[in-house]
């Protein structure tokens, strides 16, 4: 299987491509330092990727700024971070990928648990957590061709539960292992529409 990988420089990006790569072909998206250049707010960029990837038969974004902060600080272009960032830029990922990605592809995009159980100073990423993940379960209707959409949505990582104790008082932890294994059920398995929660 050839694999296209978006954010594969970041925490869950290297363990996914750890997880896939013995097995698959995985060709690395990213800002910079990737194997292919992308810039998911910008259309562009995304359809400059899809071009120099070429054939592919699956999809993940482990990638999208989103902005914390006080919601009584929070300006428009705040918000726009995440709206631009890990809501559209995954929804365009999907939605001029559809034309390239493979018969039976899938398209596996990242949230979290901040969609369901938001906390002070997170209504910029719970807005758009929240919209990728309806996104997912509308579009998975409509998709061309038998490809698939999922998306993962984890809760605190153990790999970085220290340093982000302050924002996520009182949730468990849970392992990089039961994260990427959410990735691998998307891309191995044959369901769609689906929020893969892993809490």
């Amino acid at each position: 299987m050839r694999i296209l990988l978006i954010g594969a420089s970041g925490t869950i990006g290297k363990r996914i491509y750890d997880a896939l790569s013995p097995k698959h072909e995985v060709v690395r998206g990213g800002r910079s330092g990737a194997d292919v250049e992308v810039d998911i707010t910008d259309n562009l960029s995304i359809e400059d990727m899809y071009h120099a990837v070429g054939d592919i038969d699956a999809v993940i974004c482990a990638a999208g700024p989103a902005k914390f902060g006080p919601f009584s600080e929070m300006s428009e272009d705040d918000m726009y971070v995440g709206i631009r960032g890990k809501m559209m830029g995954q929804v365009n990922l999907v939605r001029i990928g559809q034309k390239y990605l493979n018969d039976g592809g899938s398209f596996t995009l990242t949230t979290g648990i901040l969609a369901d159980e938001p906390v002070p100073g997170s209504v910029g990423v719970s807005l758009v957590n929240g919209a990728v993940n309806s996104f997912v379960v509308a579009a998975a209707q409509e998709l061309p061709r038998g490809q698939r959409i999922n998306v993962v949505s984890p809760t605190v990582v153990a790999d970085s539960a220290e340093m982000y104790a302050d924002f996520f008082p009182g949730f468990d932890p849970v392992s990089m292992d039961r994260v990427v294994n959410g990735y691998v059920k998307s891309v191995m398995g044959r369901m769609t529409g689906k929020i893969i929660r892993v809490i």
